[in-house]
């Protein structure tokens, strides 16, 4: 009897610890991790963004500077003037909901010497990159702090005047700087500026670090911008640009930027997240 039980023991906890295993997505088990932009809810205090995260079943989060934390530390924001205790604090409570500040961006310095700062918090964030448009003259320190740091650099492009709105733009920027240094690519942005965001996700092949993941509408007369939509119904064809970076064999975060229905994006944003698996799983 004693024999038996302790057998059962052990196959019970050998089936627990397969469990992750099991429930790990096509995605993750190839490296694809979605993560959200808080910018996604930026209507909402930090902890508000955390826990429809956390809803959405999202184990990844890239904050946004200046994501007013609210609960006890009202308007407090994220960047780097926060105080040791309150960053622990954040952290843990990202933990406590299975989420990992993957990220910080997209973060602009308003002068050369606040990089250093920004490097020491996101180190002490424990972030794997901080999404960003540098000033041209500053390369040399960023790529400097990357490598001290080693914290990876993810460019963003913004539309015009963005020195980075093109993929050749940022090519031409970082060409033999570190390999911490990349894009994040916005492929709606580019699609926005008239470029074409396969070609784009091609010529980036082997500096994609991240992506602000999206579909977008179709150009309409008289509407300022081509909003969001829901992945698989827009402009974009989500699944070609998946099978381009599977392609690259691309490794990294997917961040959901959903800038449409702002005060109550989660069903939308559930609908990408299908979307997203169901041709993960056609593709892997």
């Amino acid at each position: 009897m004693k024999q038996n039980g302790i057998k059962s023991i052990l196959l019970l906890l050998v089936s627990l610890l397969a469990l992750p295993a099991m429930a790990q997505s096509k995605a993750e088990a190839n490296g694809w991790r979605l993560g959200m932009q808080s910018y996604s809810f930026h209507k909402f205090s930090l902890i508000e963004a955390l826990d429809k995260t956390n809803q959405l079943g999202i184990k990844n989060i890239e904050i946004y500077p200046g994501h007013k934390l609210g609960g006890k530390w009202g308007d407090k924001v994220f960047d780097f003037n926060l105080d040791a205790t309150t960053q622990r604090e954040i952290k843990e409570l990202a933990a406590s909901k299975g989420i990992k500040i993957v990220g910080c961006g997209v973060y602009v310095a308003e002068k050369s010497s606040d990089w250093e700062k920004m490097f020491a918090f996101a180190k002490q964030m424990d972030l794997e990159f901080i999404s960003c448009e540098p000033a041209l003259k500053d390369w040399d320190l960023v790529e400097q702090l990357a490598e001290q740091y080693k914290i990876k650099i993810s460019v963003h492009n913004h539309p015009q005047p963005s020195d980075y709105w093109t993929p050749d733009n940022l090519l031409n920027a970082i060409k033999n700087r570190s390999k911490l240094i990349g894009s994040s690519a916005d492929v709606g942005h580019w699609r926005r500026e008239g470029l074409n965001q396969i070609d784009c996700l091609k010529k980036l092949e082997g500096r994609i670090i991240s992506l602000h993941f999206k579909d977008i509408a179709e150009k309409k007369a008289g509407e300022a911008e081509q909003h969001d939509m829901i992945w698989g119904t827009g402009i974009l064809d989500v699944k070609a640009m998946l099978k381009e970076l599977k392609r690259q064999n691309f490794k990294g975060v997917f961040s959901i930027e959903y800038e449409y229905n702002w005060d109550n994006s989660v069903p939308d944003i559930k609908q990408c997240i299908d979307y997203f698996n169901q041709v993960a799983n056609e593709l892997f």
